[in-house]
């Protein structure tokens, strides 16, 4: 997809990522719904959007470019930033559902407590660099902290698996981008041995002419 295109399309992406955000505010806003009842879904959201966001780096690792992954691509950060809103606002309903700083201090050394505020900062860290200007700012170091991300998928899981005490629903969501990674690391493997093959049956075939 070109520029342009994207251009065109970025806006409609943004209205199909909001539009269960603003379902959401508009049933706690009309109390057709509490609080403790929109933090599944925020969370759930959070981290389906977060998956969606590092596919597209494998799918190319292993299919190489195409208009598809290009334009899924550029969208990425779009898709990482909704993520991110999704994930703040589980913490704000969680805020609203316990009403006070007390039983929040109370419970955060829980292992389904701390897992969401630590997996909740590290995409702070990386949405709060998610402008160009900081790309340009931070140079290499940008992609450093966006690797951030990975800790905050994966500790998001462990936040859901502790608190549903079943690992079931967290895999089922992570299952896409642990099967990429998997495949992206043979895909990788086997390329670099068909790499040193060739260098190696190249090297045998210059002895050979020497020999000769």
């Amino acid at each position: 997809m070109g520029a342009g295109v994207i251009g065109r399309l970025r806006p409609l992406v943004w209205l199909l990522l909001a539009l269960p955000a603003l379902a959401m505010l508009y049933q706690l806003a009309s109390g057709e719904t509490f609080a403790f009842k929109l933090l599944h879904p925020t969370g759930e959201l959070a981290l389906r959007l977060m998956v969606v966001a590092m596919m597209v780096g494998p799918l190319i690792a292993i299919f190489g470019r195409n208009r598809f992954l290009l334009g899924w691509l550029a969208l990425r950060r779009n898709i990482g930033v909704a993520a991110f809103i999704y994930g703040l606002l589980h913490l704000v309903f969680y805020v609203m559902d316990m009403a006070a700083i007390g039983p929040i201090l109370d419970e955060f050394w829980l292992p389904g407590i701390w897992t969401g505020w630590l997996s909740f900062a590290l995409m702070l860290a990386a949405a709060a660099i998610s402008a160009d200007w900081a790309v340009k700012a931070l140079g290499p170091w940008w992609q450093r902290i966006q690797y951030a991300v990975y800790g905050a998928v994966l500790i998001g899981a462990l936040h859901w698996y502790w608190l549903d005490n079943t690992a079931g629903p967290a895999l089922v969501h992570l299952a896409p981008l642990l099967i990429l990674w998997t495949l992206r690391a043979v895909v990788k493997r086997t390329r670099r041995a068909r790499k040193t093959a060739k260098g190696k049956a190249k090297g045998k075939a210059k002895e050979k002419e020497s020999l000769a």
